[in-house]
């Protein structure tokens, strides 16, 4: 069963999706959707179209652990993607995914300004693969 990762954001979702047997991060792409609604619809399609059997929702937490209005917004847009796609989304931990996929983009030769563009579906990968550690 493939796994899919989401980062949201605002302007911009990243995604990333793991293998058939749930063990490997694969594809990551971004997707830019300003209305939550639509963006829901459309990773429900992008799941379905992948056989995903699982989302797994970047939750944004404070680095003492607590949650602001930013966790409020994905457990909103959580309520919106199991209604839409019928599947289980389970919330996880992201803090300092974007940190992180700033510096691994960093690391190899990308410029700041060109960040913008990939850095959703890096932080997206490293969310992925942060729930699969935990599934083994």
């Amino acid at each position: 069963m493939r796994i899919m990762a989401i980062d949201y954001g605002d302007k911009r979702i990243g995604l990333a999706v793991s293998d058939l047997l749930g063990m490997l991060a694969g594809e990551a792409w971004t997707m830019e959707e300003w209305d939550m609604e639509r963006a829901a619809r459309r990773i429900s399609a992008e799941a379905a179209a992948r056989e995903v059997g699982t989302l797994v929702l970047g939750l944004p937490k404070n680095m003492d652990g607590t949650e602001g209005p930013r966790a409020e917004k994905s457990r909103r847009f959580r309520e919106l993607l199991m209604a839409e796609s019928g599947l289980p989304v389970v919330l996880w931990d992201e803090r300092r995914s974007s940190i992180e996929a700033h510096a691994i983009l960093h690391a190899g030769g990308k410029k700041e300004k060109k960040h913008r563009k990939t850095v959703d579906a890096v932080a997206a990968s490293l969310i992925l693969e942060g729930y699969l550690g935990s599934l083994s």
